[in-house]
């Protein structure tokens, strides 16, 4: 594996990658969508996520990467990358895939939706001519994958939705040639390109930002419904699930909720879904509160093994014990974590060695 700083070295270098000066990446990079209807009067509805836009011609929709052109909706992002980076695929955070391994994580500029707490605002919330990007090839991205024996790819930062006919092709590319790919998404998206994906993806880590629609109305800009929709379409395609709990004092740290939001987690998706309770930490448009209470996130946990969830973790609080894997059937200790870092697994092929119980994951 490739040093993480001599990789960022030569990422920033421009030795990998196309400069977007070049005529033919910026051709690349404006492709028609995949999901649109064509209306009268060269209005277009985007059908990709459940925001739905009307564009008139010239205009763009709400996530402000895609445009109608015409009477027809192009994306201004296909391959047209403002961060690459390789980490952690504990930093995503997914704790049942591959420990202990990196991902080539990439993103656009852009988002579908306008979270007032987001930790990545100046890319998200930005237009693709706001921050500096370089172009690169699904054929190029994995590649670069390869070349640093690096098992996965991850799209992640920013909204993968929004780069979603990138996010595909490249997808397919790298399952083609043995590459692994996983999505880090805040799962507002509709269920017909949804499904499509899941056919190309291994793993999907889906942000569940409050068990409150009021919640998502106020400080997300979106709605509760499609994300439970989106959970519950995932799990039945069979694709490898992971879910984030962002812990905002005052706002969805409610035990009441989260216990209901632990119930709904089970019955609907199963005892053995991870469900990650992050710390937050104040920014963006959210910087009078305080950093969660890191017993505001023990007591998240306890609520949600209470309810019956096997395997419930505490992110953002370095050497804390939430963040190691337990087999709920004895017990024993199977991954041993500091933040991001793996210090020991203990995991045999899926499977507790003291027990022999299976463990659900991506282990191999």
């Amino acid at each position: 594996m490739v040093d993480r700083r001599d990789f960022l070295k030569i990422l920033t270098s421009g030795v990998l990658g196309t400069s977007l000066t070049s005529l033919k990446a910026r051709e690349a990079f404006v492709q028609e969508a995949r999901y649109y209807n064509r209306l009268n009067n060269d209005i277009v509805e985007c059908e990709l996520c459940p925001n739905k836009c009307l564009i008139r011609a010239g205009e763009w929709g709400d996530c402000e990467v895609r445009k109608n052109i015409d009477g027809r909706l192009k994306s201004f992002v296909y391959g047209r990358l403002c961060s690459v980076g390789n980490d952690p695929i504990e930093k995503k955070p997914l704790f049942h895939f591959l420990p202990g391994t990196n991902a080539i994580s990439v993103a656009t500029p852009g988002c579908n939706l306008h979270c007032r707490f987001c930790q990545n605002w100046k890319i998200s919330q930005a237009k693709p001519d706001e921050v500096k990007t370089r172009y690169y090839s699904p054929e190029q991205l994995v590649d670069v994958t390869q070349k640093y024996n690096t098992p996965t790819i991850a799209y992640t930062y920013t909204e993968p939705t929004i780069f979603y006919e990138y996010m595909y092709d490249t997808a397919k590319a790298g399952k083609a040639r043995g590459v692994k790919n996983v999505m880090i998404s805040a799962g507002y998206i509709s269920q017909k390109p949804l499904e499509k994906l899941c056919q190309v993806l291994d793993g999907i880590k889906i942000d569940l930002k409050s068990f409150s629609n009021k919640f998502y109305k106020n400080l997300v800009s979106g709605e509760l419904q499609p994300v439970l929709d989106t959970l519950k379409t995932i799990k039945e395609n069979d694709c490898w699930l992971e879910i984030v709990y962002l812990v905002i004092p005052t706002h969805n740290d409610d035990m009441k909720m989260i216990g209901e939001m632990s119930d709904w987690l089970r019955k609907n998706l199963g005892p053995n879904v991870p469900l990650h309770f992050t710390r937050f930490s104040p920014q963006y448009l959210m910087k009078n509160l305080p950093s969660t209470p890191v017993k505001t996130l023990e007591r998240a946990y306890e609520t949600a093994k209470k309810a019956g969830l096997n395997y419930v973790y505490i992110g953002n609080v370095p050497e804390h014990e939430g963040a190691d894997t337990y087999c709920p059937n004895c017990e024993t200790k199977l991954i041993d974590r500091n933040g991001f870092m793996l210090n020991k697994k203990n995991l045999d092929k899926g499977t507790c060695p003291n027990c022999g119980n299976k463990i659900p994951g991506v282990w191999g």
